[in-house]
């Protein structure tokens, strides 16, 4: 892996490659007043031995499904929701210059700011920018003969700005990492496997990411890729929304929209739960299409994941019986050792990073 420092010529000031010049046809978000469009589960109601089994078949149906569904009673306060979001919009009200000091191309671990149009998905630009952040450590030694995806663990970027960002985004995730273990331990149940079956993997140094996110309205060109259709590859996702709708998610071969559901996490099933169960459990693609005009959009989302070297193994169980195995997808290649899944995705998202850091992984 390489070990210089970029060159100062790399500037964090580049200018963002333009939105898609061919915009689909623009899909209005949802209002945030419409019903709820996904399963609505109580996690409350698996601490009650007269609800647990009923709560299990209804997560079990929504997992295997859609891979999508509503949370409530997961023990979040609106407290402590507001707060995230008021330090995201506090985070995106900066100064252009304040962001761009902790531009991810600062980072050989993908963490920071980056600006609108430089993520990109299907290889076109999204239309938002973002912070991401993951479990804060130190950055490990990483030698010529050790997997390119320990990269994928270091220090975080931080804006001097807003100094109290940085105990309220990493306790956020440590609270948010609770209510996803407790989550997959029921998912587990609910299939007829041990709870605990992914609990060894999960105990030793989590790879845990957050993202602060703002969609500033639609593109200059009318495109209205917020962010274009994906799935997620870890383990479970659980996003926080704000009143202004935008996630679609797909059902029977169309987009469906998710409007925001007050006090509720969207939950998602990432790729590796799909190789865990063979098929079973699927990695559903999803999408956000950006809000009209000048309207912004923030949202909050959190990726519960294992370590990076963990390899992921078949979850026993009969529901093996019905499961159809792997879809194979040339483009989107699975992996079961998580780092290598992981790391799949940040180069692929973020090439101006990947050619700055480590270009023998991009072939620049």
């Amino acid at each position: 892996m390489p070990s210089a420092h970029p060159s100062p010529s790399a500037s964090t000031t580049a200018t963002p490659p333009p939105a898609p010049s061919s915009p689909p046809s623009p899909v209005s978000p949802a209002p945030s007043s419409a019903a709820p469009s996904l399963p609505v589960l109580d996690l409350s109601q698996a601490d009650d031995p007269a609800l647990r089994d009923s709560f299990r078949k209804e997560l079990h149906a929504a997992a295997r499904d859609s891979g999508f569904l509503h949370l409530t009673g997961h023990g979040v306060t609106a407290a402590e929701t507001a707060r995230i979001l008021e330090l995201t919009r506090a985070f995106f009200a900066l100064p252009e210059a304040d962001r761009l000091a902790v531009s991810n191309l600062n980072s050989p671990h993908f963490r920071g700011y980056t600006r609108i149009g430089h993520e990109l998905t299907g290889g076109a630009s999204d239309w938002r920018d973002q912070l991401d952040v993951g479990a804060e450590r130190p950055a490990p030694a990483v030698g010529p003969d050790d997997p390119a995806y320990l990269w994928l663990e270091g220090p975080n970027q931080w804006p001097a700005a807003l100094p109290e960002l940085r105990d309220a985004v990493l306790q956020w995730q440590s609270r948010l990492a609770a209510v996803a273990h407790r989550l997959l331990q029921e998912l587990l149940a609910s299939i007829g496997a041990p709870a605990d079956f992914f609990d060894a993997a999960f105990a030793d140094r989590p790879h845990l990411h957050t993202k602060l996110i703002r969609y500033p309205g639609a593109a200059p060109t009318g495109a209205d890729q917020g962010v274009g259709a994906h799935k997620d590859y870890g383990f479970l996702t659980l996003l926080l929304q704000d009143v202004v709708g935008g996630l679609q998610v797909v059902r029977d071969g169309a987009f469906l929209d998710v409007p925001p559901l007050p006090g509720a996490f969207v939950v998602n099933l990432g790729e590796l739960l799909e190789i865990a169960t063979e098929g079973y459990l699927t990695a559903t693609d999803h999408r956000v299409v950006s809000p009209a005009g000048g309207v912004e959009r923030f949202s909050v989302p959190f990726f519960y994941n294992p370590r990076l070297d963990a390899v992921i193994e078949t979850v026993p169980g009969d529901y093996l019986d019905s499961a159809p195995g792997l879809a194979h997808d040339a483009s989107n290649p699975l992996h079961a050792e998580y780092g290598r899944n992981e790391l799949k995705g940040w180069v692929r998202a973020h090439p101006a990073v990947a050619r700055r850091w480590h270009p023998e992984l991009t072939g620049a």
